[in-house]
């Protein structure tokens, strides 16, 4: 079974900056796209930031020349760079990916990492 395992979060002031990081495990023929999601308390989850397999990406235009988005295909992993950071960017990260497993293409999310902004 796929794994998706985030790291990076944690509390950070305003302006200042975090580093998320997302691993996948298991059995993994190849993977697609893959994202970043978050969710604040009491709000609806959104997509913050994706990636495809060729580098191609697309960011919420909240988080527009802020956060930026990689990979590294080596390792199934992608990041979130968080910069500028602002306390309405507080809310739970998810990693999401779509990973081709025995030739079937399925969606897989991470346990989430909380991201608390200071003001």
């Amino acid at each position: 079974q796929v794994r998706l395992v985030e790291s990076g979060g944690g509390l950070v002031e305003a302006g200042g900056s975090l580093r998320l990081s997302c691993a996948a495990s298991g059995t993994i023929f190849s993977i697609n796209g893959m994202g970043w999601y978050r969710q604040a308390p009491g709000k609806e989850r959104e997509l913050v930031a994706q990636i495809t397999s060729s580098g191609s990406t697309k960011y919420a235009d909240s988080v527009k020349g802020r956060f930026t988005i990689s990979r590294d295909n080596a390792e199934n992993t992608v990041y979130l760079q968080m910069d500028s950071l602002r306390p309405e960017d507080t809310a739970v990260y998810y990693c999401n990916a779509n990973v081709n497993v025995r030739g079937t293409w399925k969606n897989y999310w991470g346990q989430g990492t909380q991201v608390t902004v200071s003001s």
